[in-house]
């Protein structure tokens, strides 16, 4: 994404955080959206109309649509950070482009879902 970056490698920050997400720091309550949920772009077909989004929220829906990824890289893809990439992605959401999905829940298996070891790891790393 290197002509869509919103830092300057010298001075930092090109736009405030604040300015970018018109004052928001929370993405709207509709929406939960974890470091690790899962955001797909929504395919609205060749005859849908574009719905109007400025450009920190075409940048990211650009990066959206590369592939599905958890919001912790495309945080760090777009060089935004992840409280301002959460209200994007909100708005994103809302206006029906992308698709945020809880994080998948994996069971851990074999000797690290022993409760036994995991207390056992426990008092050996306080001992230190």
């Amino acid at each position: 994404m290197s002509d869509e970056h919103w830092y300057e490698d010298e001075t930092g920050s090109l736009v405030r955080p604040y300015t970018v997400t018109r004052g928001r720091t929370e993405p709207s309550g509709r929406h939960s959206i974890d470091l690790m949920s899962q955001v797909t772009a929504v395919d609205l077909g060749a005859d849908a109309g574009r719905p109007d989004v400025d450009h920190a929220r075409t940048a990211l829906l650009a990066l959206v649509r590369r592939g599905s990824r958890p919001v912790v890289e495309l945080a760090a893809d777009a060089d935004l950070p992840l409280t301002v990439v959460r209200v994007l992605l909100g708005d994103l959401a809302e206006a029906g482009l992308v698709r945020i999905d809880a994080p998948r829940r994996v069971e851990p298996a074999g000797p690290a879902a022993d409760p036994e070891l995991l207390k056992e790891i426990v008092e050996r790393l306080r001992e230190l």
